[in-house]
C-alpha cells in the first residue's frame, strides 16, 4: 500500500471483532501517536518491508473492562478502513511451556 492510496491516514476506523461481536471501535485519529509516528519509531531499529504490520496499540473496550476474554477457538479479525483486515484464531497453550 501506498500513501497514495489512502485519503488520511489519520482518519481511518479501526474495529476488532471477536467471533463476528464488535469488540472495539475507534479512529486513528484518537491514537497518542500519529501514523508517521507508528512507522517513524520502528524504523530507527530496523527495515520497514513491504508486508509487514505496525501495531497500534488497543483502543477502549478492552476485555478487562467488558469482563470478556480471549478463549480458546475464538477467532479475532482487526480492520482497518481503507486497508484491509487481519484475522487469527486463539489457540490455547498448554499450562507448562518446557525450555531445551
Amino acid at each position: 500500500m501506498t500513501p497514495d492510496e489512502i485519503s488520511d491516514p489519520h482518519n481511518l476506523d479501526l474495529v476488532t471483532e471477536v467471533n463476528g461481536e464488535e469488540r472495539q471501535s475507534s479512529n486513528t485519529k484518537h491514537l497518542i501517536f500519529n501514523c508517521f509516528e507508528l512507522v517513524e519509531h520502528p524504523s530507527t531499529a530496523f527495515t520497514l518491508e513491504p508486508g509487514d504490520l505496525v501495531l497500534t496499540g488497543t483502543p477502549g473496550g478492552v476485555g478487562v473492562i467488558e469482563g470478556k476474554f480471549l478463549k480458546n477457538g475464538d477467532t479475532v479479525k482487526i480492520s482497518i478502513s481503507e486497508l484491509g483486515h487481519i484475522e487469527n484464531k486463539v489457540i490455547d497453550e498448554p499450562d507448562s511451556t518446557v525450555l531445551i
